[in-house]
């Protein structure tokens, strides 16, 4: 059957937790979920996202660099923060603890509020940036996205769409749609990307939006190609109240 979602225990348990932060989050106010919010949900739904840690004092700071290893990103997290590198609340490819501890103090001078942490973060290495998303249109509801991803998205505008929900045939094609596919062949001494997880990561997409109706956009940007594999180093769900 088109579309049909597992309901086995993980998906009920992804389901579930979803509408919990998505609960927590309309409860207080908020029309969108934190970063590190924003991935819990897709890891929930097991798309493959950074290896991190929310905190907010100098102890956790410190057992979180010892977890993630270096090198790492630091940076702010918070429901009410866009726009992060252009505030310098953003710090990449730190390699040693008195960089990210200098990091840690800088952004803790800089946010505010009961709801603001910060994220450590592993460090991803990859040259070849993608993005991924849904938005739920007025008329056809939820539709999965996915283009160019990095600081160029919006000026090239390269995207393929899908209406929810998806079968995995309609998500190797929209790989194909985008203008800049040859980025997923081999590039240089770059694999070919692994198309067939990029398929589920859109298929996933497609579920999140059809089994939550309060998401009114998600955006994954960038998905980053470690190698032959995707990575979702940064997210946003944007919910409607």
């Amino acid at each position: 059957m088109r579309g049909k979602i597992g309901r086995g225990a993980s998906a009920v348990k992804a389901k579930q937790r979803s509408a919990y932060l998505i609960e927590r989050a309309l409860g207080r106010g908020r029309t969108s979920l934190s970063e590190h919010e924003s991935k819990e949900i897709l890891r929930a739904y097991a798309i493959p996202v950074t290896r991190e840690k929310e905190v907010r004092d100098e102890a956790a700071f410190r057992a979180a660099l010892a977890e993630i290893g270096f090198p790492v990103v630091v940076k702010a997290c918070g429901p009410d923060l866009a726009h992060k590198t252009e505030q310098g609340l953003v710090y990449l490819n730190l390699t040693s603890e008195e960089q990210a501890l200098g990091a840690f103090a800088e952004i803790s001078k800089k946010i505010r509020g009961e709801e603001a942490a910060v994220l450590v973060q592993e460090q991803v290495r990859g040259q070849r940036e993608l993005m991924a998303g849904l938005i739920r249109d007025g008329q056809f509801g939820p539709c999965v996205l996915f283009g160019l991803g990095g600081v160029f998205a919006e000026v090239f505008n390269d995207v393929s769409f899908r209406v929810a929900p998806l079968e995995k045939a309609e998500a190797l094609d929209m790989l194909e749609e985008i203008r800049a596919r040859g980025l997923l062949g081999p590039v240089r001494t770059m694999p070919p990307a692994d198309r067939d997880q990029l398929a589920r990561i859109l298929v996933k997409i497609g579920v999140i939006g059809l089994e939550h109706p309060a998401i009114k956009e998600i955006d994954v940007n960038p998905l980053i190609l470690t190698g032959s594999s995707a990575v979702a180093v940064d997210a946003l769900v944007v919910l409607e109240p």
